[in-house]
């Protein structure tokens, strides 16, 4: 596998770092604020990190899992929002590095704009009544085809970024008599999109994962992908295994930074009737210890499988998944032993840690979900047969 820094001059741990502290001086008033993060987006973009998995059939890096979990580690360490916003573009351009299937002259048209602003994509596939696809179904949003156009009607939910995408990929089903179902290539210009307000989450106050809804929104003919019959329509929740892996590392950052902050209290608190920071107190030592082994772990998991994969080796997707799971619960203990150990000032919204504590809480909930996860590990496992002497 090609280095770091034979791939993209970007991505060497010093530039990853000046990136991760641009983004950490948004990010408290992004999180206070809740708006969309446009200082960090501009400050990833001017960095060229968000086109780094763009294929090299079209001129790009084609950076591997390892060198994407490296990025987003890096921005989740900085503002864990404008990591996920732009995850959601890098796992796009991933995808069709790996297996084109956009229409070629639809995603030049993509890969141009990137070039003079950041242009976010991100699927559009959560609904109010299905919930997750994860857990099976098709969509209620449907694509009605007309002489010209499709005309798009339904309504999508926790679309991360919302407010400052360049496109929706709208996961929808057409209402032929044989219906089928794919990806609808929006433009965020188009007419008819109207973008909710209504994420109020505990984390990720600044990614914006809003409803939104799509009322007769014309779409062209062309702006189609994977158009499928309804019954091969359903998702694999291990097909995405890679990506859903290295999504991970997005808060393997978050987790650092609390980290971080854990050591500054440590550093500076000196209690009056202790004389010395409670960095030298064999108790925040042994914390110190016990965190660092929970982050080392996980990143081990994370970083070790997607190095086998960017080596070539065909890792199975229940392998991956569950790294992923592993990795989840390692840095979210982590962080809460953080919390525990600073007692009301680990709770304080003057302090740092607080945010990345509420942050970090968001791990879990990306799709497939820990239960659904298991349930594959599991079906796996009791289906494995050994011979016994």
């Amino acid at each position: 596998m090609a280095t770091a820094e034979s791939v993209h001059p970007g991505l060497a741990d010093a530039d990853l770092a000046e990136v991760a502290a641009e983004l950490a001086g948004f990010a408290a008033e992004a999180d206070r604020a809740g708006a969309f993060p446009a200082d960090g987006i501009d400050a990833v973009h001017r960095a060229g990190l968000l086109t780094t998995t763009v294929g090299e059939r079209y001129g790009g890096a084609n950076i591997g899992a390892t060198d994407t979990a490296r990025i987003l580690r890096a921005l989740g360490e900085g503002d864990p929002s404008v990591a996920l916003i732009s995850a959601m573009t890098l796992f796009t351009h991933a995808g069709q590095a790996a297996r084109p299937v956009w229409p070629e002259d639809l995603y030049a048209q993509v890969l141009g704009e990137s070039h003079g602003k950041a242009t976010l994509l991100n699927a559009a596939r959560v609904e109010p009544e299905l919930g997750s696809p994860a857990r099976g179904g098709l969509p209620a949003t449907t694509a009605r085809r007309t002489a010209s156009r499709w005309a798009l009607s339904g309504t999508k939910r926790f679309v991360t970024g919302a407010h400052g995408l360049s496109y929706f990929l709208v996961w929808a089903r057409t209402d032929e008599a044989e219906t089928r179902v794919g990806t609808f290539v929006v433009p965020a210009s188009s007419e008819g999109i109207v973008i909710g307000d209504n994420w109020n989450m505990l984390g990720l106050r600044a990614s914006g994962s809003v409803d939104v809804e799509f009322r007769d929104v014309a779409v062209p003919l062309g702006n189609v992908i994977g158009l499928t019959d309804a019954s091969a329509g359903a998702q694999d929740n291990q097909a995405h295994a890679t990506l859903n892996t290295t999504l991970a590392a997005l808060y393997l950052g978050v987790a650092r930074a609390a980290q971080q902050e854990f050591h500054r209290f440590a550093h500076e608190r000196v209690p009056s009737n202790l004389g010395r920071p409670l960095a030298t107190t064999d108790r925040f030592r042994d914390l110190a210890g016990e965190i660092d082994l929970l982050l080392s772990g996980a990143e081990n998991l994370v970083l070790g499988m997607l190095r086998r994969v960017d080596a070539g080796e065909n890792v199975p997707a229940t392998q991956l998944l569950g790294a992923r799971v592993l990795a989840v619960r390692h840095l979210t203990d982590a962080v809460g032993i953080a919390v525990r150990a600073l007692g009301n000032p680990g709770l304080s919204r003057d302090n740092a840690l607080e945010r990345h504590f509420r942050n970090a809480q968001s791990a879990g909930v990306h799709a497939p979900q820990e239960d659904t996860t298991l349930s594959i590990l599991g079906r796996a496992a009791l289906d494995f047969r050994t011979e016994r002497p």
